[in-house]
């Protein structure tokens, strides 16, 4: 089976985010959704979240670029669990509004992790 690195997306009345039923089991430990690194989101496998971003987040307490990481992607940092029924995933509104999406957003492989941005984003 081909693996999907593409989706696009229209959101729910209620900010839900419904995740191909190919990709489900990649999120079978939960979801974490943060800002990105510009105005887009990232959206983490739960267990990617915990083996590789907080390990990456922990280093030195004087260091600033790690601090500054830590503020990036801690700030408005949301976790949840798919709903097991249609697989969909809540998104924060304010995480929505940093990220400029709307309704419809794209979402990107971008490795271990996801982004999410609006359908016109350069980015």
């Amino acid at each position: 089976m081909a693996s999907i690195d593409y989706f696009e997306r229209k959101l729910d009345d209620k900010r839900r985010l419904t995740i191909p039923t190919e990709l489900r089991n990649e999120f079978a430990s939960g979801v974490v959704l943060t800002r990105g690194f510009n105005q887009y989101l990232h959206l983490y496998p739960k267990q990617v979240w915990d083996h590789e971003v907080e390990s990456a987040l922990g280093g030195s307490i004087l260091d600033e670029k790690i601090a500054d990481l830590n503020v990036k992607f801690r700030r408005g940092k949301t976790e949840a669990e798919l709903d097991q029924k249609q697989g969909r995933v809540t998104i924060e509104q304010h995480l929505l509004d940093y990220a400029g999406i709307k309704k419809e957003l794209v979402a990107i492989r971008a490795g271990a992790y996801w982004r999410i941005l609006p359908p016109d984003s350069d980015v």
